[in-house]
């Protein structure tokens, strides 16, 4: 399914403060960081169960469906442990031609990536990259854990070349109430009941019902597509698969330079 349709106002941060696990925003970036490099060990693991299997193999074809093909220079922001970073490399056919950043040394610390793909620490509203240095960009369900869209989208706007492609994938809410009744058990209930079995650390299990939290509260694809727009991409698209999985597409045009 794509969407292009009249749009709501730009946003800027990706939901309201979810008090019951920070305060601040300053409290909240210092709580992702720690609970993600805490629970590192875990995530892949975790992941597997949530996806049931099938994770790689989705991530893979939202990449081609993004527009990454052989031989492009790729930077995949809030890499993590790697899941949607290790699809690139395979596509690309050279590791060495990916680029992953994150603000957690402990998730890409637990990565498992070619030795030959380059991980920086960084955030997406601070890219440390220069301008115009990437074919494609991506990021897969990191885009609720951003503090500015509107920042971080501007950032990926310049460091894309002219022609460059975006593709950002994250889980979003059903349209259905039954089908958001059954998402939300199946994330905040039984997911973190399996990590609770599964899991070496014990924020594991807390993690997973953050996730959904912020899934629920996070602001809709709308004004998703209307902050990429405002950064200055074009051809703004998402596509859906099977109601939440959203793949948000765009592209900087050709006569694009820098902000």
């Amino acid at each position: 399914m794509i969407e292009d349709r009249p749009l709501p106002a730009a946003a800027h941060a990706p939901h309201v403060p979810l008090t019951d696990y920070y305060q601040t925003e300053q409290e909240r970036r210092a709580y992702l960081r720690r609970i993600f490099d805490n629970t590192a060990v875990d995530y892949d693991r975790i992941e597997s169960l949530l996806a049931l299997g099938t994770g790689s193999r989705y991530r893979r074809l939202a990449l081609i469906r993004g527009g990454l093909k052989a031989g492009m220079k790729v930077l995949d922001v809030g890499v993590g442990t790697g899941l949607v970073a290790a699809q690139a490399c395979h596509l690309t056919g050279d590791a060495a031609l990916v680029t992953g950043v994150d603000p957690s040394p402990g998730m890409m610390a637990a990565s498992k990536l070619p030795a030959a793909m380059v991980l920086v620490e960084g955030r997406a509203e601070s890219l440390p990259f220069p301008d115009n240095h990437f074919d494609f960009l991506s990021m897969g369900y990191a885009l609720r854990h951003i503090s500015d869209l509107a920042v971080a989208f501007a950032e990926f706007e310049r460091v894309l070349k002219p022609g460059g492609r975006c593709c950002i994938l994250e889980i979003t809410q059903a349209q259905s109430r039954i089908g958001r009744w059954l998402l939300k058990n199946y994330m905040r209930g039984v997911i973190p009941l399996l990590a609770r079995v599964v899991s070496k650390h014990k924020e594991s299990e807390t993690i997973w019902r953050y996730y959904w939290d912020s899934i629920e509260a996070c602001v809709p694809p709308e004004q998703v597509i209307a902050t990429l727009r405002a950064a200055g991409l074009k051809q703004v698209n998402r596509y859906v698969e099977v109601g939440v999985f959203s793949e948000y597409q765009a592209v900087k045009t050709l006569g694009s330079n820098t902000n």
